[in-house]
């Protein structure tokens, strides 16, 4: 049976308090089965039925990718939307679409209003990221910004680098920036992307404003948080 792929953004004020317990996990590094898994689903078809809420949420996508016809950010998991906002700012020429399958999250009014750049879409990411691979989408950055670690050794595969669509994520491509406060859960993206030949980096996140209220929450705790930034694999061309 397919787990499903849980990515918690939850938050419930835009300053949190510092009350948030560090990650606690009998794993003291990369789950040992993590290589073996990565390879059965990378040799394997993902058949799961698209659910027609996605499938349409994918089309309202597509029309504001259409009518941009700009470069392209996704931010996966976005909650309410806070990171959606930074990153819209940050990038002011490119479309940036905020997903969650959370419709209350989505629904929150935030301050600042959202950039004219951006969109928030109620999604599946499992789905989502399928269509989007299917579409020969080809964002420039994914963000994936403290999705929920399921940090228990037996729950690999709620971890979305060990779900069966961890392909599809990877053919989406562009830099990968995931941000944890677990550092292992880190360190497992990393050797998962390694194995489909792109490079990463795991950095302290800089001292700036948050992009989550989760992020905040974690700093206020005085929790260490972390970031991985990827490279693209080396373009086949550039061999020649």
């Amino acid at each position: 049976m397919t787990k499903t792929l849980s990515i918690d953004t939850s938050s419930t004020d835009t300053h949190p308090e510092g009350n948030s317990r560090p990650v606690t996990s009998s794993q003291s590094d990369v789950h040992p089965g993590l290589a073996a898994l990565l390879q059965r689903y990378r040799d394997a078809v993902f058949n799961k039925p698209v659910a027609d809420f996605n499938q349409l949420a994918f089309d309202r996508a597509s029309e504001y990718l259409c009518a941009h016809g700009g470069p392209l950010i996704l931010d996966s998991g976005c909650g309410v939307g806070d990171s959606t906002r930074v990153i819209a700012r940050n990038y002011p020429d490119h479309l940036v679409l905020g997903l969650d399958r959370s419709e209350d999250r989505l629904s929150r009014q935030r301050q600042p209003p959202l950039p004219d750049n951006a969109h928030l879409i109620r999604t599946d990411l499992v789905d989502f990221w399928r269509l989007a691979a299917a579409a020969e989408w080809k964002p420039e950055h994914h963000f994936l910004l403290y999705p929920n670690p399921y940090p228990k050794p037996q729950q690999l595969q709620r971890r979305f680098h060990g779900h069966p669509v961890f392909p599809h994520f990877v053919t989406l491509g562009g830099t990968i920036h995931c941000r944890s406060n677990w550092l292992i859960y880190l360190k497992e993206l990393a050797s998962a992307l390694a194995l489909y030949g792109v490079d990463s980096q795991i950095t302290p996140v800089p001292n700036e404003p948050a992009m989550t209220p989760f992020e905040q929450k974690y700093r206020n705790s005085g929790q260490a948080v972390w970031q991985l930034l990827s490279a693209p694999p080396p373009d086949p061309g550039d061999a020649r």
